[in-house]
């Protein structure tokens, strides 16, 4: 099988080629357009220089089976489309674009050329976090904090927030029929945000402060006087009466930790299996960061 990787910043080598380089029967073809950044990683892999490319047409003349898009966000439309164009089944870094028309087209092409298009929505794969959907989820709770990062509202939202707007659909346990949005932006800048998502039984919260004095990500599923708590990914504390710790084993990779290696076997299991993945799911969540986005700008207006 013939796999490409396109971009190869710090997310690429630390989280996704670690598991590309070692798949049995997987033939890795890198490109970048940064000349040292690809000799440097591809030496890393020993790949030979028919496997490294400065440019998409080497890559595509490769006859790939696969891609996985790590570029910035802004270049994805035009490198999934021409993915997608080729035949090549894709996985792409959420978001799929920062405009909602241009996730919308992408998910329309790989549906009219019947090609399978991913979004890298890791936490639905990570234990803890699947974990969770075993639990019962009346109140949800996300919070995924930074130190001294305000930002530009909409790439706050869909660059990072995403994962908290995916984790509280994924986890949500019915059909969502009520949507609040709060936030503070200041200059701009957009300092925190709140979403509640409500339905019949439950309520979901997730909340993002990025000015909040410490970097960290806890979830929280409560319900029936239990609660399944994950902090950063790693420890899952069930509270029923005295609180139990299980913690992440102290050689389990990081990349299998936040559901990444998962999230990858599963896609190139599909690849392997003839099997077509839709990313229409995925578009719902990229719909609902548009009404955040879109809350947000108004109260600012």
């Amino acid at each position: 099988m013939k796999v490409g990787c396109i971009g190869l910043g710090d997310i690429a080598q630390k989280a996704y080629l670690p598991v590309l380089g070692v798949q049995p029967g997987v033939e890795l073809h890198l490109q970048t357009r940064t000349p040292a950044t690809l000799a440097r990683v591809a030496d890393g892999l020993h790949l030979p220089a028919g496997q490294r490319h400065e440019d998409l047409d080497s890559l595509l003349a490769q006859d790939l089976d696969a891609a996985f898009v790590h570029a910035p966000t802004g270049a994805h439309p035009e490198i999934v489309t021409r993915l997608l164009e080729a035949g090549v089944a894709t996985y792409v870094d959420k978001p799929l674009a920062y405009r909602l028309a241009d996730s919308e087209r992408l998910v329309a092409l790989a549906e009219q050329r019947n090609v399978s298009l991913a979004v890298g929505f890791n936490r639905r794969h990570a234990p803890g976090y699947a974990q969770c959907a075993d639990h019962p989820r009346e109140l949800i709770l996300m919070q995924k904090n930074r130190i001294g990062l305000p930002e530009e509202p909409r790439a706050m939202i869909l660059d990072d927030f995403i994962h908290v707007v995916d984790t509280l659909r994924f986890l949500a346990p019915g059909p969502i029929d009520d949507v609040t949005v709060r936030a503070r932006v200041v200059d701009g800048l957009l300092h925190h945000v709140v979403l509640q998502l409500a339905g019949d039984g439950f309520t979901a919260l997730g909340v993002m402060n990025r000015l909040s004095g410490s970097a960290e990500e806890i979830l929280e599923v409560s319900g029936q006087d239990t609660k399944r708590q994950v902090l950063n990914l790693a420890d899952v504390v069930d509270h029923k009466g005295q609180p139990s710790v299980r913690r992440r084993g102290d050689w389990v990779p990081v990349a299998r930790q936040r559901g990444i290696e998962q999230a990858v076997l599963s896609f190139l299991d599909a690849v392997r299996a003839g099997k077509v993945l839709s990313a229409r799911d995925a578009l719902a969540t990229h719909e609902l960061c548009e009404r955040v986005v879109r809350a947000v700008q108004e109260r600012t207006a």
